[in-house]
């Protein structure tokens, strides 16, 4: 069974980037909200940093990541941010720390 961690980028006072009528800490807890669910109709033990709209440390979030599942390499943890972007749409980021 897999233990999947899901961070919803930014919350409270950090918005993250505006524009165009769209709140990052809004799109990213409802994405992350959706990605939770949808995981647990699939059998998988899923928890989120942060499910109402709240401000974290750096620090809150590692610790709410390390309290969900211990620090085990069977833990997957996603952190959903959406970029502010521009006019070039082929623009992507990828991060994997292993």
């Amino acid at each position: 069974m897999a233990n999947i961690v899901i961070d919803a980028g930014h919350g409270g006072t950090d918005s993250g980037a505006v524009g165009n009528g769209i709140i990052e800490k809004d799109l990213t807890l409802k994405i992350s909200k959706y990605m939770a669910d949808r995981l647990k109709q699939l059998g998988a033990n899923v928890t989120l940093t942060r499910d109402t709209d709240e401000t974290l440390t750096p620090d809150e979030r590692v610790k709410r990541v390390l309290n969900a599942y211990g620090n085990n390499k069977d833990v997957l943890v996603i952190s959903n941010h959406i970029n502010a972007g521009g006019p070039d749409t082929s623009n992507y980021e990828w991060l994997n720390l292993i």
